[in-house]
């Protein structure tokens, strides 16, 4: 659950962003963790009758990532699929078939992108290679901007319509060359990936100039889009402030609340702008910037 300073923080960035229009804070029921003795698979909250969010147990593989799927009238976008360890699609399969349900049987395209081309963010792709009306994203940068239709990757943002549903969807390499981040005007919320989650915002050493000049541009579009609060892809922060949990960690006890505040987007520009010609690990309440060795084949 949110506490009391997320949930604060959370409203504040909301009022200074949005005015008189400020939605409530975005609060989730707390999130299987690993510390029961057993738990599902997957977990399902949904934002809205629209847009939800799927959780793979720690339990199943310790990365714990979240993937999400938004609807449109013509097409649903799953972003992400999973590190493996399970079988995602039929979640994926049951969620879509309660909104066609709900929608008179509308027939619906499903189109499987990619927060990035980390595997366990797409160990789940070829359960949906040989789905019906179904299109599963490439992982290379070239693949991402020629299916969005970037015009100048990856300074420009690229629009996706889902049916009545624009979504932006922002380059942003660093973490890794394919990396994107998908703003949806309708609930205001920013999926953010990898790049900016409570946890370890990894950097490789050779394409820190890349993740710095993506900060400044996600700065850049923050100020003209009004965003609710950020949704990454794991949870490795606790509620303590600062405090991550060890790597592979086998359960997150005390976990920090998915929700990012949109006022972290000034913080992590202002955290990677400062760094060094060395870039050290730079600790802040709510993520952490943590420098790794280069990647040249990444």
């Amino acid at each position: 659950m949110i506490g009391f300073r997320q949930a604060c923080s959370l409203a504040l960035g909301a009022t200074l962003l949005l005015g008189a229009a400020d939605p409530k804070p975005l609060v989730f029921a707390p999130w299987i963790n690993g510390t029961a003795a057993q738990e599902p698979e997957t977990q399902v909250q949904a934002i809205d009758g629209d847009t939800y969010v799927i959780r793979q147990s720690v339990k199943t593989n310790f990365e714990a990532p979240f993937l999400y799927l938004i609807f449109g009238r013509e097409r649903a976008l799953l972003l992400d699929t999973g590190a493996g360890g399970l079988q995602v699609r039929p979640t994926v399969d049951r969620l879509i078939a309660d909104w066609r349900a709900k929608h008179g049987g509308r027939p619906i395209r499903l189109v499987v992108a990619h927060s990035h081309g980390h595997g366990d963010h797409h160990a789940g792709d070829d359960e949906f290679r040989a789905r019906p009306e179904t299109d599963v994203v490439g992982l290379k940068p070239a693949e991402v901007a020629a299916f969005f239709h970037f015009a100048d990757w990856p300074r420009d943002v690229a629009r996706f319509d889902l049916g009545g549903r624009m979504l932006d969807v922002l380059a942003t390499p660093g973490h890794q060359p394919a990396h994107i981040m998908v703003y949806d005007a309708r609930t205001r919320l920013l999926f953010s990936g990898d790049m900016l989650y409570p946890g370890r915002l990894y950097v490789p050493l050779n394409h820190f100039d890349d993740f710095r000049a993506s900060a400044a541009r996600l700065a850049v579009f923050a100020k003209t889009h009004p965003i609710r609060a950020l949704l990454g892809a794991h949870i490795e922060m606790t509620t303590t402030p600062g405090k991550d949990y060890g790597m592979e960690a086998p359960a997150h006890p005390d976990e920090h609340p998915l929700p990012l505040a949109p006022s972290a987007i000034e913080q992590l520009r202002a955290a990677v702008a400062k760094a060094g010609p060395v870039p050290v690990v730079d600790r802040h309440a709510d993520f952490i910037v943590y420098p790794v060795p280069a990647r040249p084949n990444d």
